[in-house]
């Protein structure tokens, strides 16, 4: 396995973009600060004598990645991802997957979809446990009354990317 740590300079408001790759499989997201959410996250998955190398931000996921950004939602669908996880935290994220851009859903609703309608903490936990933001979208969760909550890159970010969504769902 060799991981590669890339960053996307971000042009739009949501800041710089962290991503671990191991080949053409995304391991790992993050927005902002490397030290506070993603290095704990690879370090509790791979273990402290882990080796991230760090690349340019010019392979195909970065790519993939900017299309998302300039408009074209879809594109984060072609990304091949392994957050490791349990298996009902794969499973819980594969359902983020299949919210499409633009649309939310509660925690109570995605709790019914995977089959465990009062799992609806459960799925809170996955979703916080979520290792590849914006990809593996836990940005379209919200709260039962439809309020933005819960979201480790911040509810300004959350609402952001919600918002850019539906911009380009719509146009």
């Amino acid at each position: 396995m060799r991981l590669r740590l890339e960053t996307i300079e971000a042009d739009h408001e949501i800041g710089p973009i962290h991503m671990v790759t191991d080949g053409g499989t995304l391991i790992a997201l993050e927005f902002g600060d490397v030290e506070h959410r993603l290095m704990p996250m690879l370090r509790a998955r791979f273990g402290a004598a882990m080796a991230l190398h760090i690349a340019d931000g010019t392979n195909d996921i970065a790519a993939v990645i900017r299309r998302y950004f300039a408009g074209d939602l879809r594109a984060l669908d072609a990304i091949a991802v392994d957050g490791g996880g349990t298996a009902f935290q794969r499973q819980a994220w594969k359902a983020l997957r299949a919210i499409p851009p633009g649309e939310v859903r509660t925690y109570g609703q995605m709790a019914v979809l995977l089959g465990r309608p009062n799992a609806f903490r459960a799925v809170g936990a996955a979703n916080a446990l979520n290792p590849i933001s914006l990809v593996v979208p836990c940005h379209r969760l919200v709260g039962s009354n439809g309020a933005l909550t819960g979201y480790g890159g911040g509810i300004a970010r959350k609402r952001w990317l919600l918002e850019h969504e539906r911009r380009w769902s719509n146009a």
